[in-house]
């Protein structure tokens, strides 16, 4: 009879190493590393494979090159030729991390996948909850918000109710000694290019200039593609004005970035379109929950409407600020994600 053995999500990175550690101890494991779009894959393969060896751990390579560029990167790169600000990494989480690479872990006989987010899963009678890890420095529940029920079933987080400083000192009484101060690169595809960069080497990019315009339509000066710019931006617009000015929005039909005022960003409401549900709501409206509009956001009290089409509004308690379409719109009660829509 085969032995059942839990997988591993291996990155070379703290948080799995830290997640090898703990498993182990949990009972038997095999590590997996994914061959994504890394410009250093060799690299960091040698240390996935050192960190393996030192924790005495088989590990094995799948390669998702290929299903990574169709399901994000062209997700990326397309979303901003459209003029919207994407997430490659709730995308991935779906696509990639919970998708193909949990179901090739699984086929090769494990029960289940741990990875080092920091999120925690409760199994309870109506099924499984995904809620904010304890460390709200590090929580990672936003990115893991398109997960479905079948995701949760077999995942394990656990990190999810460790303080990061918690982790560090772990791993350093495992002998790992140069992770302490290190994090992880937030768009692992980028490497050394910024947005922009990446972008104009892509597939379907067209160099397109255009007006850099006010609400009111007065034309203070001209962009060099749309891409280079995202709600709430401020610096490298080009341009002077008698107060400063930002990007409030980006008009793909006529070619024009929108500046405005800061006041300018602020609003209550918003629209949501790809509605999705970790835990379906009751009722058409929702009067009380918490939305967050961005990683980075601290979330705002809000109500829900449903609507036709798996749509939905948002109506905020109080105005938020560079609310960016082609984000995500995390819904939370209390510390559980109850569902996400695409910020429109």
């Amino acid at each position: 009879m085969t032995q059942e053995f839990t997988g591993i999500a291996m990155s070379g990175g703290v948080d799995s190493t830290a997640t090898a550690i703990l498993s182990k101890a949990a009972g038997p494991v095999r590590g997996f590393f994914m061959k994504l779009e890394q410009p250093d894959f060799e690299a960091q393969l040698e240390k996935v494979s050192t960190i393996a060896d030192q924790l005495d751990i088989p590990l094995e390579v799948i390669d998702l090159k290929i299903q990574f560029q169709k399901c994000v990167l062209d997700y990326f790169s397309k979303s901003y030729f459209k003029g919207l600000t994407p997430n490659p990494c709730v995308i991935c989480n779906r696509e990639i991390k919970f998708g193909l690479f949990l179901r090739a872990v699984l086929a090769r006989g494990a029960s289940a996948m741990a990875t080092g987010h920091y999120a925690i899963i409760k199994k309870t009678a109506a099924g499984y909850e995904l809620h904010k890890g304890n460390d709200p420095y590090k929580d990672q529940s936003y990115f893991l918000s398109r997960l479905d029920q079948d995701h949760l079933a077999h995942s394990q987080f656990p990190l999810g109710e460790m303080q990061k400083n918690d982790v560090y000192d772990l791993v350093e009484q495992h002998g790992f000694l140069d992770f302490r101060g290190t994090e992880s690169q937030d768009v692992c595809f980028l490497e050394n290019d910024n947005v922009s960069d990446f972008l104009e080497k892509a597939p379907g990019y067209n160099k397109t200039t255009g007006n850099i315009v006010t609400v009111d339509g007065k034309i203070l000066g001209h962009h060099l593609g749309l891409h280079k710019y995202t709600v709430g931006q401020r610096k490298g617009l080009g341009i002077s004005h008698t107060v400063p000015l930002y990007v409030i929005g980006l008009n793909v039909s006529n070619n024009s970035v929108i500046v405005g005022e800061n006041e300018q960003l602020f609003t209550k409401t918003i629209h949501l379109t790809d509605m999705h549900w970790l835990a379906a709501p009751d009722d058409r409206h929702i009067t009380t929950v918490d939305v967050r509009i961005r990683s980075t956001h601290r979330g705002g009290a809000a109500s829900l409407s449903l609507l036709e089409k798996n749509e939905g509004t948002v109506m905020f308690t109080e105005p938020q600020r560079a609310i960016t379409p082609g984000q995500f719109a995390v819904i939370y009660r209390d510390s559980q994600v109850i569902g996400s829509g695409v910020i429109s």
